[in-house]
């Protein structure tokens, strides 16, 4: 076969493929769960919208998949609700068909009984865990809802299932996202669009850190004396989700560590 043939081949063979590449765009993809899942996206097949508040981690982490596959970041808050629409109409042609939409982007903030409860630290938990999912989501529906295709994943967390002491506000917040996500997955059934939810339970990323102010001390005691998960154990979930044949849609999704039983009750070796 001449040379000239071959390349013409070649080159038509890495078109094809990027036309097969799904876009999926994930919030909160900075760190922990939201990092991770971008880096098996991007090893695995898809193109990856990178969202979040941290200018020099966003491009840090763009640099690092654009060695796997085509990426683009967008800055936003996700509690901003101007903002994140006129980001994401922003996305240029190549990554404005969002297949799959990954909700991560959430926090918790302070671990306080209900009558000591910092009102800014509720706020900021309902604007980014309840609120933010929305906005994004929002964003994104309507093209899916046009194609009669697309796949919607929400991170939800153990405290979606349950409420334990001082949790008050926080599993409040994550028991919306579960219902949120039953409510989606209702409305958007007429159009062929999966909807899921999956609920961690303690996973040993920056989520404690955050929820007591940047106490180091205070947060590594949470994971210590067992294994926990990691953000890439919920990382390789997620891809599996995501990776189903389109009729399987996985709905719900709780995942702990063999030491934790409940949000509550873990086993410890010490």
């Amino acid at each position: 076969m001449p040379l000239h043939t071959k390349k013409t081949m070649s080159l038509c063979v890495k078109k094809n493929n990027s036309k097969m590449k799904k876009t999926a765009l994930i919030t909160g993809a900075t760190s922990g769960i939201g990092k991770a899942t971008a880096q098996i996206l991007a090893k695995n097949n898809f193109k990856i919208v990178l969202c979040g508040r941290r200018k020099d981690r966003l491009e840090e982490l763009e640099k690092e998949l654009s060695a796997f596959t085509e990426v683009h970041s967008l800055q936003f808050d996700v509690r901003d609700k101007k903002d994140v629409l006129e980001k994401i109409s922003t996305l240029p042609t190549d990554f404005s068909v969002i297949d799959v939409l990954i909700n991560n982007a959430g926090n918790a903030h302070g671990l306080d009984p209900i009558q000591n409860g910092d009102l800014d630290d509720w706020d900021a938990m309902i604007d980014i865990n309840v609120k933010g999912l929305l906005y994004v989501s929002k964003a994104i529906i309507p093209q899916m809802v046009e194609r009669q295709s697309g796949h919607i994943i929400n991170i939800g967390s153990t405290a979606a299932k349950e409420v334990y002491p001082n949790g008050n506000v926080y599993c409040g917040s994550k028991h919306a996202v579960d219902a949120i996500t039953a409510g989606m997955r209702i409305d958007l059934n007429p159009y062929g669009i999966r909807v899921g939810g999956i609920h961690p339970g303690m996973v040993a990323t920056e989520f404690s850190e955050v929820r007591f102010k940047g106490d180091a001390d205070r947060a590594a005691n949470v994971y210590k004396g067992f294994d926990p998960l990691v953000a890439e154990d919920i990382a390789d979930i997620i891809h599996f989700v995501v990776s189903r044949p389109y009729h399987v849609n996985i709905a719900d999704l709780v995942v702990m560590s063999t030491a934790q039983a409940s949000s509550t009750i873990v086993k410890k070796n010490v």
